[in-house]
């Protein structure tokens, strides 16, 4: 946050407060609903919940992107380095910093899977497909 409040603090807002307190609250209350709804779910069953999370979750991500009401201090590195380098669009910023968090997470000891690798090579791309496609033309 602190580097975010000194590169571009335009990019913090009231969506970054509810961001910060509220994320987390909602994934653990979806993962006990989805647990008690799913008791053993197929690998069908998870990768229809895998891509559809993702496509929820980069939908959400672009509108309130778009909203700029402020995003969270990882969202906001990303959208810092588009601003600042804008040969590299958006979508290549956000993998390169999904996988240099990845990165850091197996340095440090993380189990990585197949979801994580699916969400940080993919977000990025569909943020922006939605930036493009949805919440950019809504503001219009």
């Amino acid at each position: 946050m602190l580097v975010v409040i000194f590169l571009k603090r335009s990019y913090l807002g009231y969506t970054t407060l509810a961001n910060l307190l509220l994320t987390g609250i909602i994934a653990d209350y979806t993962l006990a609903f989805l647990n008690g709804f799913v008791k053993a779910p197929t690998y069908l069953i998870r990768i229809i919940l895998l891509l559809s999370g993702l496509g929820l979750m980069c939908l959400a991500a672009s509108l309130y992107f778009t909203a700029a009401l402020g995003v969270s201090a990882y969202d906001a590195i990303a959208l810092i380095f588009a601003d600042k380098y804008r040969s590299l669009p958006f979508k290549y910023h956000r993998v390169i910093t999904d996988g240099f968090c990845v990165t850091i997470g197996l340095i440090f000891g993380a189990t990585v899977g197949i979801g994580t690798l699916i969400t940080a090579f993919f977000m990025g791309p569909m943020i922006q497909w939605f930036n493009n496609h949805i919440s950019e033309p809504l503001l219009r």
